[in-house]
């Protein structure tokens, strides 16, 4: 999706609070958002609702950015430093179907994007478990789990503080 802000795309990578915290210290993304993703449309998720894994939910973030600032390849680049696509349905100490990783676009460019990016990551793996598609639903996360990690600095996460670190000093200043 593209609109006169920027770009959108939706990513999921295990727990979401690390990832938004991640993802939102990269130069050029103007927005975050913690919600949940390509489920059961006929039911309206809510925490407890993902975590049964029986709507086929997952915890995403979306991500609006400028993309005169950073590309989309970037935040791909950066995504699968964070993320292991060879685990099926976990990172982490997260289990369950809510945790699998995946990027979801709302435009074929981006869709485009997404899938060479792709097949170039595939070919590093022996496996790989991270689902590809375009966004069929998104509903936002309770108020609590948005930017979860500025509200609760020592809360629980498998993205590290250190691992945080570095993806601001490594896209501090990407080029589009």
């Amino acid at each position: 999706m593209t609109s006169a802000c920027g770009s959108v795309i939706y990513l999921a990578g295990g727990c979401f609070w690390g990832l938004e915290k991640a993802l939102s210290v990269i130069r050029g993304v103007t927005d975050t958002e913690c919600g949940y993703a390509n489920g059961y449309d006929l039911i309206i998720p809510d925490h407890m609702t993902v975590c049964s894994g029986k709507f086929g939910y997952c915890e995403v973030v979306k991500v609006s950015y400028d993309p005169g600032i950073v590309s989309l390849e970037c935040l791909l680049e950066a995504f699968f430093l964070m993320i292991d696509p060879t685990l099926q349905n976990r990172q982490g100490n997260d289990r369950g179907i809510q945790y699998r990783t995946g990027v979801y676009w709302t435009d074929d460019r981006s869709g485009g994007t997404v899938r060479e990016y792709v097949e170039n990551e595939k070919m590093k793996h022996s496996e790989f478990h991270t689902e590809i598609c375009p966004l069929v639903n998104y509903f936002s996360a309770e108020e609590y789990h948005q930017k979860y990690l500025d509200k609760n600095p020592g809360g629980y996460c498998h993205i590290s503080g250190e691992e945080i670190e570095y993806i601001r000093k490594r896209f501090s200043g990407n080029n589009p």
